[in-house]
């Protein structure tokens, strides 16, 4: 509670300080567009709840505690805070300020080298890859909402005696299993009790799953050597599975990944044996589609007002579920194992680096072009180093304390189900629609818990999803801009239509392996080329200062929220996107190469052909960065144009409105007004600016001489 308050807080105060450097208007309504051709965001407000939305996601709440608790407890936070300044931030920074900067999306923002707008290519197809998948998470999160709607007094995950159950749901474990198993007593039905090699005791029981009611043989119904099983579990040897009933409702009900016929296995479905589509599970993803299109339909005028909500509701969910989990017997436990159990060895583990340099990368969402299509949205002035700060520390401050609300409620499961917290603690889609929602059973009011929790995985996902189908459409849109900028709705509800008929394949019995397949290889190494490339084309090509001069124009002196001037704090920014930032991106693309493993779920190990399909995926990203350029060149030369001007800026590279292009008078040669002279050759014509000086009278004289027109060669740099 005291991490959410401290997070609210430090928005407020950054947002205090900044307000005096900020243009008219109050957090809420900015009034007419600065950009009427293009559109900007209604109010302040609106573009940071976005940015906060589309950064905080479902990885905080089931990616990061897990990470916690698996590299040493709160000695994580360590190697997570030095990547986070250290990569996160610099290329979120970069983001916010080229799509500010250009008022241009992923794929036209590059006019400083066109060069690199094969980056943005992979930017778009890395997002339309996650974008299909993530929705599908959305979709079954909706299903789970309208089960608990409908369910609410008695949770169809509950209990162990459904039709989709089987004998080793945990539901039939019973307390006392170790010392029926040494004392041979018959209680309970129970028959032919036996001490099992693996710390289990088996019996035979009579059990009802749905209407059929038979004796089962080698029924496991607890340990009886904790030590036996721990052992054997820690070498990895074989041992009975127990499965919680919310993983057996999940896996044989809702994905029907396994078809059970009266407690026994009939079909087990996965990428050889892909099954048929599911149309219950199908009309939860068209109605998390229509979500989706009926709050981007007008751009950034109605996601922008969306938000509000979606952005704000999951911290409300996650205080109400603090304040619920901190008072369950066992969350003690589990807050000790996530935090207090320090293991400072840790730091020397370079798993543990590539983990936090990972994470933090991924939870900011960075280079997957969101960034960039929110921020072009953007007044000019917008401070977007204030924004930087404000969502990236914020995002951290979110994963910190969402660990206290998950381990809470794992510590109180495990004593419930008598397990080792270590036993119960997991990751990914495990932890949200196994683990919590099997907690959530155990307390009074079942139905309530499970209802808030659904709506906060819902109301998370979707702000990631506005970004990702944003990101998209805005770059489609950008594109052909004369053409189709006035049919942005049409476009896109053909995204969407698109983007539900890929998913289709996930609406299968083995769609669960395929969701698994793309979230594996969809957003890997390859995103981590596309930071590399930004540092490297910023910093190397168009010039690190140029760029700073860039952001300075925008944001004023205010520097660090008026703490620090900018003139000062930009050195930051460019020793980390010059050296530190592309040392660290490399450092995790490396590490993923060599320690590289065959892609899995759960047990299941993909075939090979999945596994090439999935490298297909990521090279299609690759692809995308290396024969854009190379397309570019082909065309370049067949123009008669020099290969230079692909590293050089183009004519129209800058500010999208004359009077923010009328500032950039660092710049001999810049062109005020690229449209009106669009007769003349591209390198033929150059204006030269002075403007925005402080003193009147100067700006008087210069004004008589505001355009000077003269020749360059094709070759000038600007």
């Amino acid at each position: 509670m005291f991490t959410l308050l401290i997070n609210i807080k430090f928005i407020l105060i950054l947002y205090q300080v900044a307000e005096s450097n900020t243009a008219k208007g109050n957090v809420f309504s900015f009034g007419d567009d600065e950009n009427e051709e293009r559109g900007n965001w209604t109010g302040r407000l609106d573009f940071l709840l976005s940015c906060l939305g589309y950064a905080v996601g479902l990885g905080n709440v089931w990616r990061f505690p897990y990470l916690c608790y698996k590299n040493g407890g709160a000695v994580f936070f360590v190697p997570y805070v030095i990547m986070l300044a250290f990569v996160g931030m610099p290329v979120f920074m970069f983001e916010l300020s080229i799509g500010q900067f250009t008022s241009s999306g992923a794929l036209t923002c590059w006019k400083f080298a066109p060069l690199f707008k094969g980056v943005g290519v992979g930017m778009v197809i890395v997002s339309g890859m996650v974008g299909v998948y993530y929705n599908m998470i959305i979709g079954w999160s909706i299903w789970y909402l309208i089960s608990s709607f409908i369910n609410v007094k008695d949770l169809e995950w509950s209990d162990c005696d459904k039709k989709w159950n089987n004998p080793n749901c945990t539901g039939l474990m019973n307390k006392d299993a170790a010392l029926m198993c040494n004392s041979s007593i018959k209680d309970e039905g129970f028959d032919n009790i036996s001490r099992g090699p693996d710390g289990w005791c088996y019996v035979s029981r009579n059990l009802t799953f749905g209407n059929f009611r038979d004796t089962f043989h080698n029924v496991p119904i607890g340990i009886y050597d904790k030590d036996l099983h721990k052992a054997l579990k820690t070498n990895h040897e074989n041992h009975t599975k127990m499965e919680l009933p919310t993983e057996q409702y999940l896996y044989n009900y809702m994905l029907k990944r396994n078809d059970f016929e009266n407690g026994k296995l009939v079909t087990e479905y996965n990428m050889d044996n892909f099954g048929s589509v599911q149309w219950d599970l199908t009309l939860a993803y068209i109605a998390a589609w229509i979500i989706v299109f009926l709050s981007l339909c007008k751009g950034v005028k109605s996601s922008g007002k969306v938000v509000y909500f979606t952005a704000l509701f999951p911290y409300v969910v996650l205080i109400i579920l603090f304040v619920r989990g901190i008072i369950l017997d066992g969350s003690k436990d589990g807050i000790d194992f996530y935090l207090i159990n320090v293991d400072t060895s840790k730091l020397e583990d370079s798993v543990v680096w590539k983990d936090a340099a990972v994470q933090i990368f991924f939870s900011l969402s960075a280079a997957w072009g969101g960034l960039i299509c929110l921020s072009s949205y953007n007044r000019f002035h917008n401070d977007c180093l204030r924004d930087t700060l404000i969502v990236s520390i914020g995002n951290c401050l979110t994963s910190f304390f969402a660990g206290f609300v998950i381990f809470s409620f794992i510590g109180f499961l495990a004593r419930e189900t008598e397990q080792e917290v270590e036993d119960v603690a997991t990751s990914g889609i495990g932890l949200a629609f196994t683990v919590y929602t099997y907690a959530v059973t155990l307390m009074p009011v079942e139905g309530l818990w499970a209802v808030l929790f659904f709506l906060m995985l819902i109301t998370l996902g979707l702000d990631s999803e506005f970004a990702l189908v944003e990101t998209v459409t805005t770059s489609i849109i950008d594109q052909w801009e004369s053409s189709l900028r006035p049919k942005k709705s049409l476009v896109i509800f053909i995204t969407c239509v698109v983007f539900f008929l890929l998913g289709l394949p996930m609406c299968c019995n083995a769609g669960g392996h395929m969701l698994q397949l793309v979230d594996t290889f969809a957003g890997g190494w390859n995103v981590m080329l596309i930071a590399l490339c930004e540092c490297l084309g910023i910093i190397y090509v168009y010039g690190g200062f140029r760029f700073c001069k860039d952001i300075k124009i925008m944001i004023g002196q205010s520097g660090c929220c008026g703490a620090l001037p900018w003139e000062c704090c930009k050195f930051w920014w460019l020793l980390n996107w010059a050296i530190l930032t592309p040392i660290g991106v490399l450092f995790i693309m490396i590490f993923s190469w060599v320690k590289y493993e065959r892609a899995t779920w759960d047990s299941y190990v993909y075939p090979d052909w999945a596994q090439a399909l999935g490298w297909l995926m990521t090279l299609a990203v690759v692809a995308g960065i290396v024969i854009t350029p190379i397309f570019l060149a082909i065309l370049a030369i067949r123009e008669g144009k020099s290969l230079k001007s692909l590293i050089t800026p183009t004519r129209d590279w800058g500010p999208a409105l004359s009077q923010h292009r009328r500032l950039v008078d660092y710049v001999d040669d810049f062109v005020i007004d690229p449209k009106s002279d669009g007769e003349l050759d591209l390198h033929d014509v150059k204006v030269n600016v002075v403007s925005n000086d402080k003193s009147a009278k100067t700006k008087a004289n210069r004004n008589n001489n505001i355009l000077q027109i003269a020749s360059f060669s094709s070759g000038t740099n600007f």
